[in-house]
């Protein structure tokens, strides 16, 4: 009598239940094991963390225009805006505006972006911080409203709408860029080169 086949079937049997007890001794340590639990808490954004008030946008016909309001960061920790669209424009800059080595008031983007500290705020105003708007693709009209976006370090964004209003005032020139195209006059971000 030929006993292999039986033999190789009861080793195969042997391996499959000592292969099944391994699992199953496995699968008992693991759940045994605390697993950690997701937070139910929502993960604050920056974006969800700012509130604009107070935005409005130059109206005007020339190839830049900018836009103001009041940022707040409601959250516990700093947020940095580190980017601007709106449909009005091809490019949006974050604006700051210094004193030059000669004592001139000019107008530069703002490297690293806007930080604004936890429970603080930044104000866009004329004359100072800013969302440059550049490569406009038409003429922005008193009394209209526009949505933009702004985009935060870790990667969220917000959007907020600003009427356009008729404007002028400050007059600064821009560092390190050309403004030619655009006469804003005293309207805040002129070509005084």
């Amino acid at each position: 009598m030929n006993t292999a086949p039986t033999t190789t079937a009861r080793t195969r049997r042997t391996a499959g239940l000592a292969l099944a007890a391994a699992t199953a001794l496995l699968l008992s340590a693991c759940a045994g094991a605390a697993a950690p639990t997701p937070s139910t808490e929502p993960t604050a954004t920056e974006a969800s963390q700012l509130t604009v008030t107070d935005a409005w946008v130059k109206a005007g016909d020339e190839a830049m225009s900018a836009a103001f309001g009041e940022l707040e960061n409601t959250g516990p920790e700093p947020i940095t805006i580190v980017s601007a669209e709106t449909g009005l424009a091809g490019r949006v800059e974050l604006h700051e505006t210094v004193e030059n080595e000669t004592g001139e008031m000019v107008m530069r983007e703002k490297d690293g972006g806007f930080v604004i500290p936890a429970g603080g705020s930044l104000s866009l105003a004329p004359g100072g911080t800013h969302l440059m708007l550049m490569e406009l693709g038409g003429p922005i009209l008193a009394g209209e409203e526009y949505v933009f976006t702004l985009g935060f370090a870790d990667g969220s964004s917000s959007t907020f709408t600003a009427p356009a209003k008729d404007y002028a005032g400050a007059n600064e020139n821009y560092e390190g860029g050309d403004m030619d195209g655009m006469d804003m006059g005293d309207a805040g971000h002129g070509s005084g080169h």
